[in-house]
């Protein structure tokens, strides 16, 4: 028997195996719900929609039913799909009445052509798409109906549940978005957000998921819990009516895909941001990033060059492809051309792409499932920035997203708002076949970064840290990472050495260097099947948790 390689366990954490199915999530109590699930007979799908709507309840602050889902998958049969489940833009949101609206609820006298989209309020809520995107997954690639799937969830909410310490704080944090009523009765307690380790009921949230567990995803589409959130936006001056929620419905599409050092990796197509982790591994491809050394500071320059052409051509192009086209971003011969711009130092001629779209440090939940039948599935579900809009839909305990906040109000920007329009998203679950150049291996895994415009730069590092660096999974997301930020700046984690002199050494690459705490750089979670061998890993930056069985 060959002697264990101990050099390759430098991970504050072990990964995680499981003989018939594995869970990595954001949350203990929801990869419970998720296990559950694998243990009654449920597959890799059925587990995420039961995490999923767990999730909603056990970390409201970053997840709910008035936000979107999205998944990439790998089935048993050897399918590879995408599931894209986000609504768009009400039908009377033209660019001119929410000009008028934003101006009429400014505290400034403000021409409304010099109105600016917000962060928060009734402009800023699209159509969510969650309970049709649970409802299809379980449907399509299910063995289990939604009303059983949400039963753990239905749990939590009605018979309580204690908060862990990351939400906890994030709950506090959000205290002064609940200015409304409805918000402070449903996620308040005594007018407080909860302490770490009080147990919490959600009532009202229970009573709607037990709603639609009875009447399926139409209940929240086209009944009462419709009229509530219609009511609830037109109240606040915003547009959304009981008919752009019934008209609503997800998709099921092709992915997008490239190869990268032997790997084929697959994203979201737009209006996500899959194309630009795409971009960025075609260019770091071709100019070599991931020939040097892992504790290089040639390594995260050309990395991060490579990610910031990237996102200049996806921020310039990507929204929703029924209102404008995209040239091949995703290509080979895109970016051999686009390689040109990077050099030995940074290229300060090429800009992040965007400045006001509310995106850079947005937060949500991924999760990641395998099963023994083959199955492997990447599914990210959020309202966008933690509780989204600030608004509660009545008395359904349903807060709506803010997913609107990234729609410009210039008619000039390809993102401009448009009624039914879908606004340029973040969310990017991804999954990748290690094994594509070997007929004869399986080697698949679900995986995801978390955090705004973090997720592509996230994929990046870790398909490299996996690809170009033989890392074990854990040890790959473990890893300190770097980003770009809006202002040009790279940021990294204040984790890494500054022993060896990498900050220093990046700055004389021209670099602005800037060291920030590890929160901004994005929890993550991969599950992976290889040729049968299952397991799991997730990271603490929030209360990530791996679990098999």
């Amino acid at each position: 028997m060959s002697e264990p390689d101990l050099d390759r366990f430098t991970s504050r954490r072990s990964t995680v195996y499981g003989a018939e199915g594995v869970v990595a999530t954001s949350q203990p109590l929801a990869s419970q719900a998720g296990i559950s699930v694998l243990r009654d007979g449920g597959n890799a799908f059925d587990a995420a929609v039961a995490t999923a709507a767990a999730l909603n309840v056990v970390e409201p602050t970053s997840t709910g039913l008035g936000g979107d889902v999205f998944a990439l998958y790998k089935t048993a049969d050897g399918d590879v799909g995408a599931m894209r489940s986000c609504g768009g833009a009400p039908a009377d949101a033209t660019l001119e009445n929410v000009r008028e609206a934003v101006a009429a609820e400014s505290d400034e006298d403000i021409d409304p052509e010099d109105a600016e989209m917000p962060m928060t309020g009734a402009q800023a809520v699209t159509v969510p798409g969650t309970a049709r995107g649970w409802e299809l997954t379980a449907e399509e690639f299910g063995n289990k109906g939604l009303g059983e799937l949400l039963q753990p969830a239905i749990r939590y909410a009605t018979e309580g549940y204690p908060v862990s310490e990351v939400v906890s704080a994030q709950w506090q944090h959000a205290e002064e978005l609940f200015t409304d009523e409805h918000a402070r009765e449903a996620f308040l307690f005594d007018g407080e957000a909860p302490s770490t380790g009080q147990e919490v009921t959600l009532p009202r949230l229970g009573e709607s998921l037990e709603t639609i567990a009875e009447e399926g995803a139409d209940a929240f589409y086209e009944g009462e819990i419709a009229e509530q959130i219609a009511d609830e936006v037109q109240s606040k001056g915003g547009f959304m009516t009981t008919e752009d929620l019934a008209n609503f419905e997800p998709e099921l599409l092709d992915p997008v895909s490239t190869t990268y050092n032997g790997a084929e990796i697959y994203e979201l197509p737009p209006n996500n941001q899959g194309l630009i982790a795409l971009e960025a591994l075609n260019v770091a491809e071709e100019i070599g990033a991931g020939e040097y050394d892992l504790d290089s500071p040639e390594r995260v320059h050309y990395f991060a060059e490579a990610m910031k052409v990237a996102f200049a051509d996806g921020h310039h192009y990507i929204t929703d492809p029924e209102y404008e086209d995209h040239p091949p971003l995703g290509s080979k011969e895109w970016a051999e051309e686009r390689a040109d711009l990077i050099g030995e130092s940074a290229n300060h001629d090429v800009s992040f792409g965007v400045e006001g779209s509310n995106a850079e440090d947005a937060d949500t939940v991924l999760l990641c499932v395998a099963d023994s039948e083959g199955n492997v599935v990447s599914f990210i579900n959020s309202r966008f920035a933690g509780f989204g809009s600030g608004l509660v839909a009545g008395d359904t305990g349903i807060a709506l997203q803010n997913r609107g906040s990234s729609f410009s109000l210039d008619e000039d920007h390809p993102n401009v708002i448009e009624p039914g329009k879908r606004p340029f998203h973040t969310l990017v679950p991804a999954i990748a076949d290690f094994a594509a150049d070997d007929p004869e291996k399986e080697d698949w895994a679900a995986f995801g970064v978390m955090g705004g415009f973090m997720q592509p730069q996230g994929h990046l590092q870790v398909i490299s840290n996996i690809v170009d660096y033989d890392l074990p999974i854990q040890a790959a997301l473990d890893l300190p990472r770097w980003r770009y930020r809006e202002d040009g700046s790279l940021a990294v984690e204040e984790r890494i050495d500054a022993d060896d002199q990498l900050l220093t050494k990046l700055t004389r690459k021209g670099h602005e260097v800037q060291v920030l705490y590890p929160g901004l750089f994005g929890g993550a979670q991969i599950v992976r099947n290889e040729d049968g061998t299952l397991s799991g890993a997730t990271e603490p930056r929030k209360d990530g948790n791996a679990q098999g069985y």
